[in-house]
């Protein structure tokens, strides 16, 4: 891997299905490991999943977690892709792998890293490691590179990043015209039920996409609130915030049928 821009960028669902030509096994020897790096002067801990007893080349995956910070469901879902035939590497975009369980900590933590240049300087840092830990751990050098995130992917791909394709879940959705040409296709998964983003902000976000002319799909989950892929999101107690289990699979389908597309 050479830098961020030739990332294509998704966000984690629950199934886990055929990628990309590779059959996923049930006797699928996963391995995770810790993988520190550095951004600037921030120490960041990522993890690295892979089936050991893959060999050849694999598409390989950067996972983006939530604004709770690189808990185990980022992991979970790392090792759920290595189970499906990706090399997943789960970045730190905190430092130091640091979570936590609170609202206003968690708002306060992704408010300092949302500025993209935070972002893509943290997650072109993540891709050396990986790139050192694809060949020597996993045995594989990735023939495509892919970005699983939870934070707003499509705001990277309307800065004219030469991405191959974007995929959010319940992310936010950037209302500023594209500053570039949009190379990425573009696949949002939106609650319906999802009260953090408004009518407006919908509509203007889809106008500025098609005035740009890119390649995008956007499809509405009925019932399904913000997070509605997370089994944790109900613990919080925030209103508004809830695991909707049948959005969840339709969406991961959705996802991996995108995937499937963009590893041929």
């Amino acid at each position: 891997m050479k830098d961020l821009s030739r990332f294509s960028t998704v966000f984690a669902g629950l199934v886990i299905a055929t990628l990309g030509g590779i059959a996923p096994r049930a006797t699928a020897e996963v391995k995770l490991d810790a993988v520190e790096y550095k951004a600037g002067d921030t120490k960041l801990k990522g993890w690295i999943a892979y089936d050991d007893d893959v060999k050849g080349k694999r598409p390989g995956v950067i996972v983006v977690h939530e604004w709770w910070g690189l808990n185990d469901y980022a992991k979970t879902r790392a090792r759920m892709l290595a189970e499906a035939g990706y090399v997943a590497f789960a970045a730190d975009m905190y430092g130091d792998g640091k979570q936590t369980e609170h609202p206003k900590e968690a708002g306060e933590w992704a408010g300092a890293a949302a500025p993209t240049t935070r972002c893509r300087s943290s997650l072109q840092r993540g891709t050396r490691p990986a790139q050192r830990e694809f060949p020597r751990r996993s045995r594989a050098h990735c023939r495509h590179r892919l970005l699983l995130r939870r934070f707003s992917g499509a705001g990277m791909a309307m800065s004219g990043a030469d991405l191959d394709g974007v995929v959010t879940f319940h992310a936010g959705l950037p209302t500023a015209p594209a500053t570039g040409n949009i190379k990425a296709k573009i696949l949002v998964c939106h609650g319906a039920a999802d009260e953090m983003a408004t009518a407006e902000q919908i509509e203007t976000f889809q106008k500025n996409l098609a005035a740009a002319g890119a390649d995008w799909e956007f499809i509405s989950y009925g019932n399904a609130k913000h997070g509605f892929t997370n089994p944790d999101a109900d613990k919080h107690g925030i209103p508004g915030l809830a695991y909707n289990k049948e959005a969840d699979k339709r969406s991961w389908k959705t996802a991996l049928d995108f995937l499937a597309e963009a590893t041929k």
